[in-house]
């Protein structure tokens, strides 16, 4: 673990062991960087002109996970907990701050369902997203990706509220 409670990727591990633990950092980073906060805090878009808050965050990679996890690689019906056809943005919108801790809850969710999706998955292993295959491979490296970038946002939007800073 490191300082700010995020568990260090090893050093010398199997690929997926490797891809998947840096997901999980990046995971970690994200519940960090909305920690000791208020919901009003969470939910408040600290960087003009953009309207992302960390709340938004939250509830953005819950349906990221379930969609790159549970609609690639099952046959599951992807059900998402906010957008949907007619409100494809409703993740990042009209977010209520009493609501934060089931959306928290519901993100937990979502990885812990992510991680039962790929538990017995090898990293070459294809899978279907609307007619367009892809590798396990492919996903946990774009799921880092996504991470990072929106933590990048986070880093942001944590310094513009409180006036902290980080990794």
């Amino acid at each position: 673990m490191d300082l700010n409670g995020r568990p260090d990727p090893p050093t010398e591990a199997g690929e997926k062991e490797t891809l998947t633990a840096f997901l999980d950092f990046q995971r970690a980073t994200l519940r960090w960087k909305c920690e000791g906060l208020t919901p009003e805090q969470l939910g408040t878009a600290a960087v003009e002109p953009s309207g992302m808050t960390l709340h938004g965050l939250v509830r953005h990679l819950t349906e990221v996970e379930i969609g790159w996890f549970v609609g690639t690689f099952t046959d599951e019906p992807v059900v998402y907990a906010y957008s949907s056809p007619e409100s494809p943005n409703a993740d990042w919108t009209g977010l209520d701050p009493a609501a934060y801790a089931d959306d928290l809850r519901r993100y937990d969710e979502a990885v812990d369902k992510a991680r039962a999706v790929i538990a017995d998955l090898a990293p070459g292993d294809v899978g279907e997203d609307e007619g367009t295959r892809f590798t396990l491979r492919w996903v946990l490296a774009h799921m880092i990706e996504e991470y990072a970038r929106h933590n990048g946002h986070a880093d942001l939007l944590r310094e513009r509220l409180d006036g902290s800073t980080g990794e």
